[in-house]
């Protein structure tokens, strides 16, 4: 039974929510509202915000993205976009840019309705972006005006203010330019693959040719040409060695003495072959003990969780300390930032982590068994003992506390998603949990994931460049970082939390393979016990990947890294999902719709995993959803 929610805007979230999957049609869709930077990724779209006010302004531009992220669901097939898709960064700006048009005019023909929704949100950025004071073409982005003209002749609607200025200040040009191209617009809307053809002609028309890259239906039609070729020579093996042959009975005809001594020279040749021994033949033929050619190792599989999930290169990646990525100055800066930040919420982290270290300590605090056999003499029973010396069951002995031999790891994630509120808080809760967790004598390890680029950096790089071969696998360069080894002391280490607030930082999320490395740093520990906590906001996204694999890569290997570490128990697994229903991939999980609740969410979660009393550990971690 759901507890009824006191939130006004919650009706209208929910209702949205299920018109997008209807629109979309499919009805796995995941949708979830944040603050951040909306977006799709597989079959999880991410909204703006809705707050409790539900002003005029959030409705329309909640409603304009929840319909044309719908559209791109479900006119959009990746595959086909990546095969087209050029690698130069102005025409491969264009090409995302028109596909995006083309997704919400098809949309508009079914659905007049999206139109005007999208109208709403359109305006919403343009008006962001300042487009309505723009006057220079110079100053105006021509993507951004291409996609705008291409709506516009699709659908036969006027722009909203600031797109109809940066459409107007570029019209000229690119009507000039692709205006015979753009003739055919119509014909192809139905069309992706017809589609991506025509961006590819228009992106050409308008002076970006040399950025297109190599045209993938004449590759194709190369590779059919191969084979074929192939298939030939293959239907008529015997023709070269048939004329080779012929070539060497004429030579042999033409100078019969040069025949014939090559025949005497293959006559002794064999006969001294013959006359060898058996002892001869076996020391010519076989190497010397210990020469004998090594068969080279068979190659480690990236993952342990699946031998079939690969990595394109992995030269690029990095395992790096925070320290490394800022100066000591800058991450005292970024930490005097983030108390700032969190200012407001001093006394409300320092009652949550009083409150967590008594929970600890009162289970840590000394108790002792009694009646038994052996130990320190109890001294209840003191007179009986005088009494009666063989009075059995008179002796106590200290009991060991459960977590003291411990550690704990806290898994950040550091994408983009998590900018701003949430990833303050969450920088703030691990520096809370850290010193407090310290205080009761349990070890605990920072770290945090992302990738060093957006959309593949260096990996995609040298894929393109090595011909972008198919199914590539995870093609972007990872960056994990550490920002508190498990020895090291918290005050050392405490301004590295502070690197989670500059600029640029946070950027795509891996997290199977994220995941596996927090595990393997924790099975090579000593502690006899090992807990590692998850903090995410949604599930991996990493265009660059995702572009060119199937839809489910990342999120498939994920779920196997997760079978795989609770299959093998040597670590206690949980997590905690900002704003997104992580309990999709982890058995142990709560979900919070407010990043403020993540301080209190970690607090029961761990202090539930300290706890003696079973049942009670059992009410804490069996929760599957947040109430």
């Amino acid at each position: 039974m759901t507890k009824p929610t006191d939130n006004p805007a919650d009706p209208f979230k929910k209702a949205l929510a299920n018109a997008t999957k209807v629109m979309a049609d499919d009805s796995d869709l995941t949708i979830s509202y944040s603050v951040d930077p909306s977006g799709i990724s597989g079959d999880s779209i991410r909204l703006p915000q809705v707050s409790r006010r539900m002003t005029r302004e959030e409705v329309l531009l909640a409603r304009g993205t929840a319909d044309a992220l719908a559209l791109r669901h479900k006119f959009h097939d990746a595959a086909t976009h990546a095969r087209y898709a050029p690698p130069g960064e102005m025409a491969r700006d264009l090409y995302e840019a028109m596909e995006t048009a083309r997704c919400e005019a098809v949309g508009a023909r079914d659905m007049p309705g999206t139109a005007t929704n999208i109208d709403a949100r359109i305006a919403q950025d343009a008006s962001r972006l300042g487009y309505e004071q723009i006057t220079s073409s110079a100053d105006a982005p021509l993507p951004a005006a291409a996609g705008y003209l291409i709506r516009h002749l699709a659908t036969g609607r006027d722009m909203p203010k600031g797109a109809q200025n940066v459409m107007d200040l570029w019209r000229g040009f690119i009507e000039e330019q692709a205006g015979g191209t753009l003739e055919n617009l119509q014909d192809t809307l139905a069309d992706q693959t017809a589609f991506a053809k025509f961006a590819r002609r228009i992106i050409e028309d308008l002076g970006y040719g040399d950025q297109l890259g190599d045209d993938p239906d004449s590759m194709d039609d190369e590779q059919e040409d191969n084979a074929e070729e192939a298939g030939e020579e293959q239907d008529d093996p015997d023709s070269s060695g048939q004329d080779d042959s012929d070539e060497n009975e004429a030579e042999a005809e033409a100078d019969p003495e040069r025949s014939q001594d090559e025949q005497q020279d293959a006559a002794q040749a064999q006969v001294s072959m013959e006359d060898m021994s058996d002892e001869d033949m076996e020391n010519e033929t076989e190497l010397p003990e210990g020469e004998a050619p090594l068969e080279p190792p068979a190659p480690q599989p990236i993952s342990d969780a699946d031998p079939n999930y690969t990595v394109y290169s992995a030269d690029f990646d990095e395992e790096i300390r925070a320290e490394e990525l800022a100066d000591p100055i800058e991450l005292e800066r970024l930490r005097a930032y983030l108390d700032q930040q969190l200012e407001p919420l001093k006394g409300a982290v320092s009652r949550l982590a009083n409150k967590l270290q008594r929970r600890l300590q009162a289970q840590q605090s000394r108790s002792w068994e009694f009646d038994r056999e052996e130990g320190i003499l109890d001294a209840g029973r003191l007179a009986r003992v005088v009494a009666n010396p063989t009075t059995p069951l008179s002796f106590k002995v200290e009991k060991d506390t459960e977590f003291r031999d411990t550690v704990v790891t806290l898994l950040l994630d550091n994408s983009g998603s998590m900018r701003g509120r949430p990833i303050s808080i969450a920088a703030i809760c691990a520096d809370v949990l850290a010193r407090t967790l310290e205080r009761c004598s349990v070890k605990v390890e920072i770290l945090g994931f992302t990738t060093r680029a957006w959309k593949g950096g260096q990996s995609r790089e040298k894929w393109l460049a090595e011909g972008r071969p198919q199914l590539p696998g995870r093609l972007n360069d990872l960056r994990h970082i550490v920002y508190k080894s498990a020895d090291a002391p918290m005050r050392r280490t405490r301004d590295n939390l502070g690197l989670m607030m500059k600029e640029g930082l946070l950027k795509e999320n891996i997290d199977g393979e994220a995941l596996e490395w927090a595990h393997r740093r924790m099975v090579m520990r000593k502690e006899a016990r090992k807990i590692l906590m998850v903090i995410s906001d949604g599930a991996p996204v990493d265009d660059s990947t995702l572009s060119v694999n199937p839809a489910n890569y990342l999120e498939k290997h994920l779920r196997d890294v997760i079978a795989m570490v609770e299959r093998r128990r040597q670590v206690e697994l949980l997590a905690i999902g900002i704003g997104h229903d992580v309990t999709r991939y982890y058995d142990r999980a709560v979900t919070i719709t407010d990043a403020d609740q993540l301080a209190g969410a970690m607090t029961e979660q761990l202090a539930a995993l300290f706890d003696s009393d079973p049942r009670a550990r059992a009410r804490v971690m069996g929760i599957r959803r947040a109430s």
